[in-house]
């Protein structure tokens, strides 16, 4: 993915602290102090522009969010629309899903969404994909027991290879969709890539997955 340079980006984050959480290592253990209400946390790794987050944040009051994306150039898109949106239940952090437990603990997630996470085609990638055993290893030390993966993607290949994942990792299939989009699913809510490739007539595939 090609990303256009913003310079600017860090200082827009730097001078939002009600929305960009800066100090995350501070929370861990205690995220219920990081939003007005203590209530269950709902993260999503990878959360680009941010319309996914901060939709569900809206239809959802009774759960806090968390926005967790890497690139500053990207999560600025997503600041802007908590800016616009001002919900106190949902923020963002610019930070490597690879270092989660060094910002949460054991129970501080009831679940992570996925959605639409670089496929890393090549094999030799294979571990840098969000649905890879050491990630998933990382998601069951910060989730509460029996948490939740939700996971969406256009990707044939990367969503065989995640269904294998989770089966051997030991996951229990709660919900599965090859067409998902032509399901009698209610309440869905779009990414920005979901609505594209959608429009475009490609198959959206999603499952939902619980650790045991």
């Amino acid at each position: 993915m090609r990303l256009r340079n913003k310079p600017w980006a860090r200082e827009m984050l730097q001078s939002h602290p009600q929305f960009v959480i800066l100090s995350p290592e501070q929370y861990k253990g205690k995220w219920n102090t990081a939003f007005e209400k203590d209530q269950p946390l709902h993260i999503e790794v990878g959360t680009g522009k941010g319309r996914f987050i901060t939709e569900m944040a809206k239809a959802n009051p009774h759960i806090n969010y968390l926005g967790i994306e890497l690139y500053e150039s990207v999560i600025v898109v997503a600041l802007d629309r908590l800016i616009e949106a001002n919900l106190p239940n949902v923020k963002l952090l610019n930070v490597n899903a690879e270092k989660l437990t060094e910002y949460f603990a054991k129970g501080d997630v009831d679940r992570v969404y996925l959605n639409f996470s670089d496929p890393w085609p090549k094999t030799r990638h294979a571990k840098r994909r969000l649905t890879h055993e050491n990630f998933l290893k990382l998601y069951e030390e910060i989730l509460v027991d029996k948490g939740e993966i939700h996971f969406k993607t256009d990707n044939q290949g990367l969503f065989e290879f995640s269904l294998m994942s989770f089966s051997e990792y030991g996951l229990l299939l709660k919900y599965l969709s090859l067409d998902f989009h032509k399901s009698d699913f209610e309440g869905n809510i779009m990414t920005e890539y979901e609505e594209k490739f959608s429009q475009q007539g490609s198959r959206i595939y999603r499952c939902e997955v619980k650790y045991q």
